[in-house]
């Protein structure tokens, strides 16, 4: 599939599609084969275990808010205008640990199956469920005692 030209409007998904996920609601702002853009909003108190992306790069822009990031074995934070920079087969998550909420931009590449993916899991509430769907979609959860500190 090719990228067509246009604008995604704050707020807005290229589908209207809009996908809850564990706390999260993601809404996609692009797809193509080459990448798969989403705009997240982050509650307050919500986050994304550590996982690895097998197949894609992944990046994520901070627009508003704060994020403590578990990457590539190290705890960190990103504030807005950060680029977090996450390459394939490095184990990232990402956390809101604030009081308030944080909204950023998220893209893959390649697009890969990560659009399926939360497609799948919109309004999935068992975390073992998650787990499972991901693996089928080239994101693999670590083992909660795989991460220190945080």
């Amino acid at each position: 599939m090719d990228l067509p030209a246009g604008i995604t409007k704050a707020g807005e998904s290229i589908t209207g599609e809009e996908w809850r996920i564990l706390g999260h609601i993601y809404h996609a702002k692009h797809e193509c084969d080459s990448s798969f853009s989403f705009e997240t909003y982050d509650p307050a108190g919500t986050f994304v275990p550590p996982h690895i992306h097998t197949t894609q790069d992944e990046f994520i822009y901070v627009l508003e808010g704060r994020f403590d990031l578990y990457l590539d074995g190290q705890w960190t934070q990103a504030h807005p205008g950060d680029l977090v920079r996450m390459p394939k087969g490095v184990p990232h998550g990402y956390y809101n640990k604030t009081d308030k909420p944080s909204r950023a931009l998220f893209w893959v590449s390649p697009a890969g199956k990560l659009k399926n993916l939360f497609e799948q899991l919109h309004d999935l509430t068992d975390p073992d469920e998650v787990v499972k769907r991901s693996a089928a979609h080239d994101v693999d959860f670590l083992p909660p005692d795989a991460v220190k500190g945080g």
